[in-house]
């Protein structure tokens, strides 16, 4: 009995790792489970408590990814039993794939990513960077598609539109040129333009074409050579973590967004009063309704995107250059040098970085550039300490003992030598930092300390809405959904890259 309960448990855990081993099952049950998640959350804002009234859209997208969750099951279940029985993927089940990729028309990237996956057996790491970058622009372009229910859209709507529709279909053709021209580590020259031309499009914020175009250039340059790039390693590592992906993506879409924004919304939309339409219910025209001085809270939510990313990165930008110097000088010069720095940081880090902004903002006034002054002095002490520890474990060092019996000074082996070699711990500092920087600035608008109060900033719109809770909800959850979403977003990327980094993990 017990021989046949071992047996019985090892034959799990096999079958349990030849799935783990599957990229195609670990995506498709991942993008099922978000699917059937996603229609739970449309079925709960298709109906509204308090009011009793039933919205039609949301309850039409609980169907949709409902029927696409089953879909994805029985796809599953499916491709399971194949793994398990031959270790193949039957033609029959990648072909599949197209249909996940159509889900894409209701917003189910998941479904998408994962029938990209599903089609193609063998994937260099730039075809799945340019997926992700095809269905960052698809997102941006199905939000941006919105505004055509409003009486009136922004001058730039149309090109803006082409432009993202343009950068759609080069993606798509640069995931045929990669289908082509790349074949089990060998990259064609021809393929050096489509790299160049993603490297481009970067400039819409799209990370991802950025890291498929420095891929396909690296593999170019690297083909033949016996050897690994580290930093194509850290991505390849960060790509197996599927939060960390989710995170990643929900980070570059709202970076993408930001900047389209620019060109498909109008500004004066979330700024300006329209007595008109006083606190509109959700509809396709107010998908977020309006608030209290009848601007859209929908608008209003995508343009606090673009503040809360920029104050985020330089909240932590700016205390980690400043910090890092300090830490460095104090780690490697040691003695008087580090006791002085790191006592004077002492005092600053004994003051909460809260009560430190509220001061500094309060003696000169709530504006953005005080903003984000007041939060960066706060987070100083924190990125130097971190710098210092790494410092300390590198200062004796055979390459610093080297650099210096070379005749190098000392400013010089701190900035070419042990700064280099100390960014990994500061990476992962920063992208968790990133999060509470966005909590911290929501928090201080809030409480009015923050941006002007007519500024689309998330911790103003809530601030508004909260003053609805009873009568209208949505106005307070849609702008904390936000600041949930992209603080999740930030931990979890920073998890997973911290997991890519450790060299124990590899």
């Amino acid at each position: 009995m017990d021989d046949n309960r071992r047996k019985t448990e090892y034959l799990k855990k096999l079958e349990s790792k030849k799935l783990k081993r599957s990229q195609e099952y670990k995506t498709l049950s991942f993008s099922m489970g978000i699917s059937l998640i996603f229609s739970l959350v449309f079925a709960f804002f298709g109906y509204s408590f308090i009011t009793g009234e039933i919205h039609a859209v949301p309850l039409l997208l609980a169907a949709a990814f409902l029927a696409e969750g089953l879909f994805q099951w029985l796809l599953l279940s499916r491709l399971r039993a194949q793994i398990l029985r031959a270790g193949t993927v039957s033609r029959a089940v990648r072909l599949s794939g197209i249909l996940l990729i159509a889900f894409i028309a209701t917003g189910n990237v998941f479904a998408a990513a994962a029938g990209f996956t599903l089609i193609k057996r063998w994937r260099p790491l730039e075809y799945t960077m340019t997926v992700y970058a095809a269905i960052t622009t698809v997102l941006v372009m199905l939000v941006s598609a919105l505004n055509l229910f409003k009486d009136y859209v922004s001058n730039y709507f149309l090109p803006g539109m082409a432009l993202l529709a343009a950068l759609i279909v080069l993606y798509l053709l640069a995931l045929l040129c990669i289908h082509c021209w790349e074949r089990e580590g060998t990259v064609s020259k021809k393929l050096l333009p489509v790299g160049i031309l993603l490297i481009l499009t970067a400039a819409t914020g799209n990370i991802f074409a950025l890291l498929a175009g420095l891929l396909i250039l690296s593999h170019y340059r690297h083909q033949g050579q016996e050897r690994s790039i580290e930093w194509i390693d850290i991505v390849d590592r960060l790509f197996r973590n599927n939060m960390a992906v989710v995170g990643m993506l929900v980070v570059i879409f709202l970076l993408s967004l930001s900047i389209a924004s620019t060109l498909t919304f109008d500004y004066g939309i979330a700024i300006d009063n329209d007595y008109s339409a006083l606190l509109q219910p959700i509809s396709l025209e107010y998908p977020f309704g309006t608030d209290n001085y009848g601007r859209c809270v929908f608008t209003r939510i995508v343009f606090g995107a673009r503040i809360s990313l920029i104050v985020g990165l330089c909240v932590t930008i700016i205390p980690t250059v400043i910090g890092g110097i300090l830490g460095a000088a104090a780690g490697y010069f040691g003695n008087r040098t580090d006791n002085t720095i790191m006592r004077l940081l002492d005092v600053l880090y004994a003051v909460p970085d809260i009560l430190l902004a509220i001061a500094i903002i309060a003696a000169f006034g709530a504006n953005l550039v005080d903003l984000v002054i007041a939060l960066s002095i706060g987070s100083v002490a924190v990125y130097a300490r971190t710098v210092r520890a790494t410092v300390l474990g590198l200062a004796s060092s055979e390459f610093v003992e080297a650099a210096r019996a070379s005749g190098a000074g000392d400013w010089n082996i701190i900035f070419r030598h042990i700064i280099p070699n100390s960014m990994a711990p500061i990476i992962v500092r920063m992208t968790m930092g990133i999060g509470t920087a966005v909590l911290s600035t929501s928090s201080l608008s809030y409480l009015g300390l923050g941006v002007e109060p007519y500024i689309p900033e998330w911790g103003n719109i809530l601030k508004i809405g909260s003053q609805y809770l009873e009568t209208q909800p949505h106005l307070a959850i849609f702008p904390g959904l936000a600041i949930i979403i992209l603080v999740l977003a930030f931990n979890f990327f920073g998890d997973g890259l911290r997991d890519a980094l450790d060299p124990k993990l590899k």
